[in-house]
């Protein structure tokens, strides 16, 4: 197919009409003003020059830091409880001094009287969060150490959110304070559907996640970042160092975010050699099979055993525990040489050819995919849980539901593990900006899975029409935060998202710019917290193009598609010495439009009119220089971009 140079510089010539579409209309019905779309925007800006005009973090960045030393009892019984202690080092890299910190505590989230249980609707919904009558933390004792003095602090619990208020200001610029916290929670049975216990039977799963109080976010553009923790939204976490210690009963295998320390003091001498021999294959090798769970010769160990496990520079950890795990990993191969391990903890219920036994085929897959095209993975291990929790994604750690199976588990492994990525790797804030941690990961999944066992889930992709049929009614744009927005509407911050993207990158850019500008974003801001305004400049920048019209249009507004053909006119009659075609923008929002044109003598060729057609006016007229009558005319062939009405997208000559 060829691409055309048209004159847009149109002459004054006699036209006589020839048939037009049946779906033609006047123009008197569109809602399009290009004022609206094209009209200039001017982002929000932090202060103190911390974020540049090009989307990237300035020389005069900061970002605080909290490294945390955790020590943890997993106590099996009626309600099965954590206890801890939990000890953080706290480093205050911006230039202000701190009355006060704010800690989450997000396992109150749980409690009968929480925010979270409040707005639950009675009928219940996906996140069933109407607490239970031992959730929550208890907060035993904190502890305040900062320049040699230590001293209690009575802490102010507010729902989700613990404030300490020192006895002095903690000053900037690198100063560093220590809390030390001592508390317990029941683990509920469902989590909201991000961590919790189940019993299979041979034992309890348990995906243990938010389950240590952690830091608030203080960045340059809110100070203390508060949100409390309700259910749908997210997290916003801080980067730190961990070291942390699991005391689980002796027949548990557990597995966690990081590396594990002490295996010698935990394994058998067979479990590893086989888990020396899984870090030097690509194929999975079995660390416990079926045939050993529950066998004393698995774990003949006594009383309890501490797991120690490290991860540098994340922003959170998660581990799961069961006396019921099948084990399984093999190596993943990073594009710098560098060699890491997928792993899998599942019960026998999971197992399987179509199940869990290719769960570490899928995750070492999707690491070494994603490192590739986008940015490495910069930790040395990933495990896949089995359990209650439908997907949810920590570093280094994901929780899948136990009974999926073939595409459906490829599916919610490509899709966690695609989250270490975004937001572990680049750390956005999924409490206020959702799609900028699910649509980015949508987005990146549809590759992996295009490329996975050469497309062996691979689907054709549905129209863009599809992608956004559910959600054309919603009121709510993508920039509502999560927890302001439709229950049955915030599937868009996924799907939504990944459509924006896909038309970037596959209608506006086009693939080399595209995916230049995206890896320069996740290169500038890994490991920090960009704004949705850095994404929009970071785009802009790396790719050439001011796309402020689809920003605003895509993330702000609900504003709909519809582009036509109005009418076709043969200039003098005359097939043979051209037509002129008449394209109308009838809705609010506008794209770049590709035509389709057949003619009668079988020449077909496709033409690419920018969104720029559409600066001025909503009605585009353009000398087509056909040679024979134009059989058919079709506006977005491919179907790449959600078109409310495509009737009026096809001409049909006589």
């Amino acid at each position: 197919m060829n691409c055309l140079k048209l004159n847009y510089l149109l002459c004054a010539v006699a036209l006589m009409p020839l048939t037009q579409t049946a779906s033609a209309q006047s123009t008197d019905t569109t809602k399009y003003n290009h004022q609206d779309l094209f009209g200039p925007i001017t982002w929000p800006v932090t202060s103190g020059g911390t974020r540049s005009a090009a989307g990237k973090p300035s020389p005069a960045y900061w970002q605080n830091k909290a490294d945390y030393q955790i020590k943890a009892s997993l106590n099996e019984g009626k309600d099965t409880t954590i206890t801890g202690e939990v000890k953080i080092t706290y480093t205050n890299n911006s230039p202000d001094k701190l009355d006060y910190l704010w800690l989450q505590l997000d396992q109150n989230l749980f409690k009968p009287d929480s925010r979270g249980a409040a707005v639950t609707p009675y009928t219940g919904d996906r996140f069933d969060v109407r607490g239970f009558s031992r959730g929550g933390y208890h907060i035993a004792s904190v502890e305040v150490t900062y320049k040699g003095e230590t001293y209690k602090v009575d802490p102010i619990i507010t729902d989700a959110r613990m404030q300490l208020r020192l006895n002095a200001p903690m000053d900037g610029k690198g100063e560093k304070i220590e809390i030390k916290v001592n508390y317990d929670f029941a683990i509920p049975f469902y989590g909201a559907d991000r961590m919790g216990r189940k019993k299979f039977k041979q034992g309890y799963v348990y995906e243990i996640a938010q389950w240590y109080p952690r830091m608030c976010v203080y960045d340059d553009v809110e100070g203390w970042n508060t949100l409390p923790y309700m259910g749908l939204g997210e997290f916003y976490c801080e980067y730190g160092d961990f070291d942390y210690y699991i005391t689980a009963p002796a027949n548990k295998i557990v597995v966690g975010s990081g590396d594990l320390q002490n295996p010698e003091e935990v394994l058998t001498p067979a479990q590893l050699k086989k888990l020396e021999e899984a870090r030097n294959s690509d194929k999975t090798v079995t660390i416990i099979s079926a045939a050993e769970v529950g066998k004393g010769s698995t774990r003949p160990f006594k009383g309890t055993l501490t797991w120690h496990f490290k991860m540098q520079n994340t922003r959170d950890i998660a581990w799961g525990a069961s006396d019921a795990f099948i084990w399984d990993a093999a190596r993943v191969n990073f594009p710098s040489g560098r060699k890491g391990i997928a792993q899998s903890a599942y019960p026998l219920e999971s197992s399987g050819k179509d199940g869990w036994g290719r769960s570490t085929e899928y995750l070492k897959n999707s690491m070494e995919i994603y490192s590739n095209l986008y940015f490495e993975y910069p930790w040395n291990s990933a495990v896949n849980v089995s359990g209650v929790a439908l997907g949810m994604e920590y570093p280094g750690a994901i929780f899948c539901l136990s009974n999926l199976k073939n595409g459906d588990l490829w599916g919610d492994v490509t899709h966690e593990i695609g989250h270490n990525w975004f937001p572990m790797i680049v750390g956005s804030n999924e409490r206020k900006y959702m799609w900028q941690d699910e649509g980015f990961n949508t987005f990146i999944n549809e590759y992996a899975t295009k490329e996975f066992n050469k497309g062996e889930y691979a689907e054709k992709s549905g129209s863009a029409q599809n992608v956004l049929a559910g959600y054309r009614n919603s009121k709510d744009p993508l920039m509502t935060p999560p927890e302001a927005i439709g229950l049955r509407d915030y599937g868009q911050y996924y799907n939504k998202t990944a459509l924006g993207l896909d038309i970037l990158r596959n209608v506006v850019l086009g693939p080399e710019r595209f995916d230049y500008a995206f890896r320069e974003y996740v290169k500038n801001w890994a490991f920090k917290h960009p704004l949705p305004y850095d994404l929009f400049r970071a785009i802009n920048d790396a790719s050439g193009e001011d796309l402020n019209w689809f920003w605003k249009s895509w993330f702000f507004t609900t504003w709909k598609l519809d582009q036509a053909i109005t009418s076709v006119n043969y200039i003098k009659g005359d097939p043979a010495g051209g037509a002129m075609i008449t394209l109308t923008n009838n809705e609010k929002m506008a794209m770049p439009v590709d035509l389709k044109i057949v003619q009668a003598n079988g020449k077909t060729e496709t033409l690419h009119l920018p969104v720029n057609i559409w600066q001025r006016d909503g009605v585009w007229k353009f000398k087509y220089p056909s040679t024979s009558a134009i059989k058919s005319i079709e506006i977005d062939p491919d179907h790449q971009l959600p078109d409310v009405d495509l009737k009026n997208n096809i001409y049909r000559g006589e």
